[in-house]
């Protein structure tokens, strides 16, 4: 291992040492624990904003751990593209961190022999981490089964009826994707006689077509089931609201970005080229359409958001099937805005449960004079996914029209309207929860709707009604923090977008990353 790229495992090895460290201390000490995972997220950020610089400045750093060459070893590799997308993830995963000591969500279970929450929200986050900076597709895939293993216990973290019953759905999900996803690298492994994505860049090329569409397809699809693409999207609006706060949140930010990560490295580093262009174009005005109309007839503000999260996933998808430096960088933009963003507003979604004691919009109202500091936490990123102008969410929505128009064609073009106007109805859905849980009166008889959000189980213990009133210090922190730095995309918009353009141009020259694993020329 290089001592300047000493760096590239950190972020892989320090939450798991601290997830080991926590399980050894068990239920006792609650103050050294959340100690420990505030300094080891703390300091994950540090090394990604530092793999971030040297990646920037000096081109994709890799590493080969216990000095095995490539391909026969474990290689790590932080390029612009894996170094932004760790940074900005772990500035976020260490937000909604301080957020759940806020909710005390780490608490709930320490009757039980092990403190659970702290353990599996460091190990989500190392295989968040792993599947980021793989160099190989087994190993993107072991960072997958260390983030759905510890999802597993995060999603039904409680124990309710409501969580479990969602929890077995998103599990079922989840392995039926990792089987499609371990075939596809068993189908590549048999054709190409690796696994490492820098050697298989050359080696598809030279495989007979049908053998490497199929490759292809079983590898989308699986990256697009946890991307959540129409339509193999179905299953989450109903998995992840039904988890605590937090956890929802990380999910919805960063395990579908995962997807999207995926996909993006498919179709530049391995498959290049327009084979599937005109499938992804399809699959991203689908999932734009069908999100952003689901949103719309919500009245549960976590389902509501849980279908834009769908449509917005439809821009991202839009930008890669375009497959030029434009829609690259635009893309790679609007993955780091939508993962901030989305973050914040299931965590202010929370708020508001904990303030107006439900999140479904027939039984709130009047938050915005009782409690204005939420309504602002909820203003600002909404107006932000709504692509309000000068907003970050405005600048990649306008990168990617801007990509699509330069490059012309009757379904691009279809797809570039289709992107104004889910970009106009999720305004629209977002003003509507705006208005009737922020600005109209609150409603004196709340109707029982079964689609309310009522509590279905007495032991989910989450505040309702009057009890509602009080909101921990670290809640607000946590929510601040995030609209905080979305604002910041917006203040360095221009050295920011400027940086995913580099990005973009790095992810069509794979040359580069190739050089970077095999620096004598590569295997054959």
């Amino acid at each position: 291992m290089n001592a300047e790229n000493a760096l590239v495992p950190l972020p892989v090895l320090l939450p798991v040492l601290a997830a080991g460290v926590k399980i050894l201390i068990g239920p006792r000490r609650p103050l050294l624990k959340r100690a420990i995972s505030v300094v080891a997220l703390a300091a994950v950020l540090a090394v990604a904003v530092a793999l971030l610089v040297r990646a920037d400045r000096f081109g994709p750093q890799a590493v080969r751990l216990g000095g095995w060459p490539a391909p026969v070893g474990i290689t790590l590799v932080a390029d612009r593209l894996s170094a932004v997308m760790l940074a900005v993830s772990s500035a976020v995963t260490l937000c909604v961190l301080v957020y759940a000591f806020g909710q005390d969500v780490a608490e709930r279970d320490r009757d039980t022999p092990l403190s659970v929450f702290h353990p599996s929200y460091l190990l989500l986050t190392a295989g968040v981490c792993d599947a980021f900076l793989a160099g190989d597709l087994f190993n993107m895939f072991v960072g997958f089964e260390m983030m759905l293993m510890a999802s597993y216990v995060l999603v039904t973290l409680g124990g309710t009826m409501a969580r479990v019953r969602a929890g077995t759905t998103y599990i079922i999900v989840a392995l039926l994707s990792s089987m499609l996803f371990l075939v596809a690298i068993a189908v590549l492994y048999a054709a190409a006689g690796t696994v490492n994505m820098a050697q298989l860049s050359w080696r598809i090329a030279e495989l007979p077509g049908p053998v490497a569409r199929i490759a292809e397809v079983a590898l989308l699809a699986a990256f697009a089931v946890k991307a959540a693409v129409f339509p193999l999207s179905m299953w989450l609006p109903d998995s992840y609201p039904s988890a605590p706060t937090p956890v929802t949140a990380v999910f919805a930010g960063l395990l579908t970005k995962i997807g999207v990560y995926g996909v993006i490295r498919a179709e530049t580093l391995l498959f290049p080229g327009d084979h599937l262009r005109r499938l992804l174009l399809v699959a991203a005005l689908l999932s734009m359409l069908a999100g952003v109309l689901g949103a719309m007839v919500q009245i549960d503000v976590r389902r509501l958001l849980s279908f834009t999260l769908v449509s917005h996933i439809g821009y991202m998808i839009f930008g890669v099937a375009l497959g030029s430096a434009a829609g690259l960088a635009a893309t790679v933009f609007y993955v780091l805005h939508h993962i901030t963003i989305q973050t914040t507003l299931f965590l202010v979604a929370g708020l508001i449960d904990r303030r107006g004691g439900a999140t479904s919009l027939a039984r709130l109202g009047g938050l915005a004079r009782t409690a204005p500091l939420v309504g602002a936490l909820f203003f600002v990123p909404a107006m932000n996914l709504g692509g309000i102008p000068p907003l970050s969410g405005f600048l990649g929505k306008l990168g990617l029209l801007r990509a699509g128009i330069a490059q012309g064609g009757a379904l691009v073009d279809v797809l570039v309207a289709g992107a104004v106007l889910t970009s106009l109805l999720t305004l629209y859905s977002l003003v509507k929860v705006w208005n009737q849980a922020f600005w109209s009166a609150p409603p004196d008889d709340p109707p029982n709707d079964p689609r309310a959000g009522r509590r279905d189980d007495p032991r989910d213990d989450r505040p309702q009604g009057a009890r509602a009133v009080r909101l921990p210090a670290a809640m607000v922190a946590g929510s601040t923090a995030l609209v905080v730095l979305s604002l910041a995309y917006t203040a360095a918009g221009g050295p920011l977008y400027a940086l995913c353009e580099r990005a973009a141009a790095e992810l069509l020259t794979p040359q580069t990353y190739v050089r970077a694993v095999f620096p004598s020329g590569g295997a054959t």
